[in-house]
């Protein structure tokens, strides 16, 4: 029977949508085709991929799809795995922009744009990036920074 054979995850292979995996889920070991598991399960194959690093992927045929779904099936993970890399619409840009380039070239008007003008849910800052932030808009334009965002630069 076709159910009783196991495609177990092999670090070394590139896989394609059309590839066999076994992967344990709550009902069971399950075997579906890759294409079928972006579909079934996006998070989980995403984060074999990019956490754990024990599953090669097409970028083309699987992880383009992938991410893709991800945008649809899990909109907060997507928005945490994507950061800075996140394509926004941004005051002064005919077309989105990727989150990185005001945050980088424009510190004190992405800062506005994301703390003050309530745009925290569009973009996700890691704790590292938020404190680069904090820093650049502190020392050029101190009185802009609020106080709650002074209090995480200051130790403690």
């Amino acid at each position: 029977m076709a159910e009783d054979l196991l495609y177990p995850l092999d670090p070394g292979k590139v896989y394609l949508s059309m590839d066999e995996l076994s992967l344990e889920t709550e009902d069971g070991m399950k075997t579906m085709k890759m294409g079928v598991w972006i579909n079934y399960d996006p998070v989980r194959i995403h984060k074999l991929i990019v956490r754990e690093k024990t599953l090669q992927v097409d970028t083309l045929e699987v992880l383009n799809p992938l991410v893709s779904k991800l945008r649809r099936a899990d909109p907060d993970y997507y928005k945490k795995f994507m950061g800075l890399q996140l394509v926004i619409d941004y005051p002064g840009y005919s077309t989105g922009i990727l989150a990185k380039i005001p945050y980088e070239n424009d510190p004190v008007g992405f800062y506005k744009w994301w703390r003050k003008g309530k745009h925290e849910d569009k973009v996700y800052l890691s704790l590292g990036n938020r404190v680069r932030l904090f820093q650049k808009v502190s020392l050029m334009e101190p009185k802009m920074i609020l106080k709650k965002d002074l209090e995480l630069l200051s130790p403690r």
